[in-house]
C-alpha cells in the first residue's frame, strides 16, 4: 500500500478504534484502562461495556461517517445537506449524542442558523462535538493546503458549534493531519500553528499544545474542545507507536472515547495503516442510526478513507466565509444518562 493511502486510511480508522476502545472506560477514573489490561498486547481491550458492543463505535464515527458520505455524494462541502444527515441521524435517536448537538438538530432552525441561535440562549459552546467527527473531513481536504483544510473544518464545526473556539480545534486537527499525510512531522511543526489560529484563541490552543503542557494541568474537563486537542497531541508526543498512544489516551480518564478518538486520527495520520493492530479492527463496526440500519466495518471505513483522500470532483471551499463571533462553551450531557460532568457535545 502507497505510504499517503496507509496513513489515509490509518486517520479514519484510527479515530474509529480509538473511539470504540475509549467508549467502555468514558466518564471513568484515571489508570482505568490500564488497570484491566496491564499488559501491552494482551487482546481483549475491545472488551464492550456501558451499553456498548465489543468493538462498537460512538456518535463520534457514526457523525464523522456521515459527513464523509455527504462529501462523497455531493462532490462538494454541501453544509446543508450534511446537516440534514445530521438531522435524519438524530432523529433516529442514536445510544449516545451530545446534549449541545442534539439542540441544534432539533430546535427546527435553518443550517445556517441552529448553532448560532442555540449560542444565543445558552451562550456555551465549545465542546469536543465537532473534534470528535473530523478524521474524515481532515483526510478529504488535506490536498487542498493549509488554508482551505481549516477553512473546511471551522465551516463543518459551525453547523452544530457556536463558540469559534470548537472552530478552531477542529481546524487545527485538520492541519496537523494535513502535514502527516504530506510526509511532515506534525509535533515539529506545532509551534508555528497557533499562527493560523484566530487571534482570539492562540493563547489557549499555545498553552495545551506546548510541549510541556500535561492533561493534570487542564483547567477545563477534556469534554471541552481545548483540553481534549492537547491530551491527544500530549499522547501522541508522549509515545512511539500507535497502540501506546491509545492505551495513553483512554487511561486519562474523563471523555475517552472522543479522546481516544481524536489521538486514534492523529496517530494514525502519523503511523499509518500497519501500525493499528488488528485485533482492534477485527471487532471494529459503526451502526448508522436512522440509515436503514447499515453498520459499517473496518473496511468499510477504509474504503471512503481511501475515495476521500483522492479529493473532491468540484471545488470544496468557497472563498468568502464570514464567521460567526466567538463564544464560550457548553456542558455536555448524553441521552444514555451517563454523568455530565463538563463542556462537550
Amino acid at each position: 500500500m502507497e505510504q499517503r493511502t496507509g496513513r489515509v486510511i490509518a486517520t479514519v480508522v484510527g479515530a474509529a478504534v480509538g473511539d470504540a476502545l475509549g467508549a467502555p472506560f468514558e466518564f471513568g477514573p484515571p489508570g482505568a484502562f490500564s488497570a484491566r489490561f496491564p499488559e501491552p498486547g494482551c487482546g481483549g481491550e475491545m472488551c464492550g461495556g456501558g451499553g456498548w458492543e465489543p468493538g462498537e463505535a460512538t456518535d463520534d464515527t457514526q457523525m464523522a461517517v456521515l459527513v464523509a458520505e455527504s462529501l462523497l455524494r455531493q462532490g462538494k462541502l454541501d453544509l446543508p445537506d450534511i446537516f440534514a444527515r445530521f438531522q435524519r441521524w438524530a432523529a433516529a435517536e442514536p445510544k449516545d449524542i451530545g446534549l449541545q448537538t442534539e439542540d441544534v438538530l432539533t430546535n427546527g432552525m435553518p443550517w445556517d442558523l441552529a448553532a448560532a441561535l442555540h449560542f444565543q440562549v445558552n451562550r456555551r459552546a465549545a465542546g469536543n462535538g465537532s473534534l470528535m467527527r473530523a478524521s474524515t473531513s481532515a483526510v478529504c481536504f488535506a490536498r487542498a493546503g493549509r488554508t482551505a483544510t481549516m477553512d473546511a473544518a471551522r465551516r463543518i464545526a459551525a453547523l452544530t458549534h457556536g463558540d469559534r473556539a470548537a472552530w478552531e480545534g477542529t481546524a487545527i486537527f485538520h492541519e496537523l493531519v494535513r502535514l502527516a499525510l504530506e510526509g511532515a512531522d506534525p509535533l515539529a511543526a506545532l509551534p508555528g500553528v497557533p499562527a493560523a489560529v484566530h487571534p482570539d484563541h492562540r493563547r489557549r490552543y499555545g498553552t495545551v499544545l506546548a510541549a510541556d503542557w500535561h492533561p493534570e494541568q487542564a483547567t477545563e474537563f477534556n469534554g471541552a474542545v481545548w483540553p481534549c486537542l492537547g491530551t491527544a497531541v500530549w499522547a501522541l508526543r508522549t509515545t512511539t507507536t500507535f497502540e501506546d498512544a491509545l492505551r495513553a489516551a483512554v487511561d486519562v480518564g474523563g471523555d475517552t472515547d472522543t479522546v481516544a478518538a481524536v489521538t486514534g486520527g492523529l496517530a494514525g495520520a502519523c503511523h499509518g495503516w500497519e501500525a493499528i493492530p488488528a485485533r482492534w479492527t477485527d471487532p471494529l463496526h459503526v451502526p448508522l442510526p436512522g440509515f436503514g440500519g447499515r453498520v459499517l466495518r473496518s473496511a468499510d471505513l477504509a474504503d471512503l478513507a481511501h475515495r476521500l483522500g483522492a479529493g473532491l470532483e468540484r471545488p470544496a471551499v468557497p472563498r468568502r466565509w464570514v464567521p460567526r463571533p466567538p463564544c464560550r462553551p457548553r456542558r455536555r450531557g448524553r441521552r444514555t444518562g451517563r454523568p455530565s460532568p463538563s463542556t462537550g457535545g
